[in-house]
């Protein structure tokens, strides 16, 4: 195997790889890469057997075809350090050896043989459909912040995905919640999709953001019984989802919340923010005390100190809650408007927050107690 290609595309290529793999990995082979070099192509592959990432880089000078694989880290660690955008020569030395050479460095690493790296083969072709990338980042980001890490109920740690339909309007819809605090997001689909509804892992969803952070266009999404695949340009991503049953969460939706309380977005997060720095742990609630159109914020640490803030607000009634301002600026930093909405009902009923630019999303705060 001889190649040469560009230091930048493989450093962004193997840069992805760094987040599917495992650091400390029980089988040795699963800290490598695979690396295929056929069709004028490089084939760059990882997986930790749940998630598999396969990246093309098309740019490449191929002398002589071949496989093999080599340490995902070191490879990585290596490229990242040389000369941005300079030509990069590899070939394989013997059985066991990749000589790796740029400008003046020249390096020869281990290597595992191509046949051992576990790879699946499935027909995904089932059903398939696409959608915009920005728009599925938008659910992934809505969503992710209010994933589970609570690994006893492993079916709470993920996105659930699934069709809705509101009237004759499709929708993929994507929920999340740790029980403390849910998010529901949607987005129109054109037509009614084949499309089961799955729960997405956590390590996948970070994986997939990062993907599309990257990309515009159109991602095409496949899924059959417990794996799911996601193709951008020149990238794909196969999961495995997580067994289990979500929660129903419709019935956790705050029917009753009448009391809205509105506020410009930016003064709310940052005047949290700041109250919140009082809390080191940021276990501490943040006290909203409302009154007509006024909002006190308030902290008080006994190891600490106290803080507090007053916003003007638009507000009719008198009332005494507290959430957790992590949660609460986790929320107000995902909004797109200019405003936040939160809808009330008593002291220890939970929040209903909507947003103003961006009617498709909704999010659940539990009050704390005290």
């Amino acid at each position: 195997m001889k190649f040469s290609l560009n230091q930048q595309d493989l450093q962004k290529s193997l840069n992805y790889c760094q987040g599917v793999i495992e650091k400390r990995s029980t089988l040795q082979i699963l800290s490598n890469v695979l690396l295929d070099a056929s069709n004028s192509k490089l084939t760059i592959t990882a997986t930790d057997l749940d998630l598999i990432f396969i990246h093309q880089i098309s740019n490449v000078e191929i002398l002589e075809e071949g496989k093999t694989t080599t340490s995902s880290s070191i490879t990585y660690d290596i490229v990242r350090k040389l000369s941005s955008g300079k030509k990069i020569n590899f070939s394989t030395v013997g059985e066991n050896k990749l000589h790796l050479e740029s400008e003046k460095s020249d390096f020869n690493l281990n290597c595992i043989s191509a046949s051992e790296f576990p790879l699946t083969d499935e027909d995904f072709n089932k059903n398939e459909f696409s959608i915009n990338s920005k728009n599925l980042l938008k659910l992934l980001n809505k969503c992710k912040f209010s994933v589970s890490n609570d690994e006893t109920r492993h079916y709470l740690s993920g996105i659930f995905f699934h069709q809705t339909q509101v009237e004759d309007k499709y929708f993929l819809t994507a929920a999340a919640t740790d029980s403390h605090r849910m998010s529901i997001s949607k987005i129109r689909l054109n037509e009614k999709i084949d499309f089961e509804p799955i729960i997405l892992p956590k390590k996948t969803i970070f994986q997939l953001c990062s993907l599309l952070e990257d990309y515009e266009g159109d991602v095409k999404i496949s899924n059959i019984k417990s794996k799911i695949k996601f193709e951008l340009n020149n990238s794909i991503l196969i999961s495995k989802l997580i067994d289990g049953k979500f929660p129903n969460y419709v019935q956790v939706i705050p029917k009753e919340n009448q009391k809205k309380l509105q506020v410009n977005l930016k003064l709310f997060l940052d005047s949290v923010d700041r109250v919140a720095s009082v809390s080191l742990d940021k276990k501490d609630g943040v006290k909203f005390s409302l009154k007509k159109d006024v909002l006190d914020l308030s902290v008080n640490n006994t190891n600490s100190g106290d803080g507090k803030e007053s916003l003007t607000v638009k507000f009719d009634y008198d009332l005494d809650i507290s959430f957790n301002s992590r949660y609460l600026i986790d929320v107000a930093s995902q909004l797109d408007g200019d405003h936040i909405e939160i809808y009330l009902k008593d002291t220890g009923s939970p929040a209903l927050i909507k947003d103003p630019g961006d009617f498709d999303s909704i999010f659940v705060v539990m009050p704390m107690k005290g």
